[in-house]
């Protein structure tokens, strides 16, 4: 299987890195439009196309593109070897990368929360989270590449 895995290596990766794009699309997205739904909730304007909209990226491309990203990141982990020879950079980028997982079940638990009608947080709350995927991209990606420990 590791041997198959080795020989397959393009293409995994590609997919992998693909389904990556996707969910971080999602996870810089999402935020923004839980600022936009709470800010229309403060001012009591109608607030319904968010909600599909929402609903819609978490369920259609969010969750499994994450899905996707993680079951090809695990095989290119399961590749012939590469487990033994990575360094702690592996350790630490999984460890960014479950921080990630963990913030997408706190936006789609945040989802539902909106779905009460009440508002959750602040759409300034929103704001500053949103901050949250693009800073753990960088350090994964120079993680990745620089493979600095």
């Amino acid at each position: 299987m590791r041997d198959f895995l080795a020989d397959i290596y393009p293409w995994i990766l590609a997919f992998h890195i693909i389904a990556v794009m996707f969910w971080m699309a999602g996870m810089y997205y999402l935020p923004r439009l839980f600022v936009y739904h709470a800010e229309a909730m403060e001012r009591d304007e109608p607030f319904a196309m968010f909600e599909v909209m929402e609903k819609n990226l978490l369920r259609i491309i969010m969750t499994p593109a994450m899905i996707v990203a993680w079951i090809l990141g695990l095989c290119l982990i399961l590749r012939s070897g590469f487990w033994e020879s990575a360094g702690i950079w592996l350790h630490v980028k999984l460890s960014l990368v479950l921080i990630l997982t963990g913030y997408h079940g706190f936006l789609a638990a945040s989802r539902k929360k909106f779905l009460t009608g009440q508002l959750p947080r602040s759409s300034k709350f929103y704001r500053m989270i949103n901050e949250i995927p693009p800073a753990l991209t960088v350090f994964i990606v120079i993680l990745v590449v620089v493979q600095p420990f």
